[in-house]
């Protein structure tokens, strides 16, 4: 009797989780504007300083200018992909560039995402002064194997490679089916940003710098 009652518990707050996840994505319109379907589950999301982000809520370039650390159900015997892009870019009200493409990191054995194959390394928020805020999406998607992706591998050195990906369309076509886990946040310029685009060679206005 116990043993069903925790069950039941269980199966109930898995239910609760994934409406709150799908609560998220609608609220912030990741769904539509990038995916038709919720994660499963919240992606745990933490950078240096242990600084844990997410929700929605709102997050600087200076704090979130370093590779995270990922946390979420997986197997270490699974290969998962791992993305973060932005549907605002380069600015809201005109993305023409979305999604940009901020990380992408494929064959990763269960939570060690050093150990996979980098097509896109981290780069952080780098928001436009005149953007106002931006989303920044992050989902986990399970590889049903060990898999050869045929894409060019990007570097940070200039915007080009990054604008207009698509992780719909690239889940479509390695067959990655539906995102497992996920999270959210945003972020406005701030002086960090001018760093990343001297790196990417972005040439702003002085009234954007």
């Amino acid at each position: 009797m116990h043993l069903k009652l925790l069950l039941a518990v269980l199966i109930l707050t898995l239910v609760r989780a994934n409406d709150d996840v799908e609560k998220l994505f609608r609220e912030y319109k990741i769904i539509p504007d990038v995916l038709d379907k919720a994660p499963k589950e919240f992606l745990k999301i933490e950078y240096p300083g242990h600084l844990l982000v997410g929700m929605g809520k709102e997050f600087t370039p200076t704090q979130t200018k370093d590779e995270p650390s990922l946390e979420w159900s997986s197997d270490p015997n699974e290969f998962y992909t791992i993305y973060m892009g932005n549907p605002d870019a380069p600015f809201p009200d005109n993305p023409y560039w979305s999604e940009w493409l901020h990380w992408l990191v494929v064959n990763v054995p269960g939570l060690q995402v050093d150990k996979g194959e980098i097509i896109c390394p981290y780069i952080g928020p780098l928001v436009p002064k005149r953007s106002g805020m931006m989303r920044y999406a992050f989902l986990v998607y399970k590889q049903p194997k060990k898999l050869k992706f045929n894409e060019p591998h990007i570097n940070n050195t200039s915007v080009d490679p990054h604008k207009s990906f698509h992780i719909k369309e690239f889940s479509e076509k390695y067959q990655l089916g539906d995102s497992i886990a996920g999270n959210i946040y945003r972020s406005r310029w701030d002086e960090f940003v001018k760093v990343l685009h001297k790196q990417l060679n972005v040439t702003v206005d002085d009234d954007d710098n």
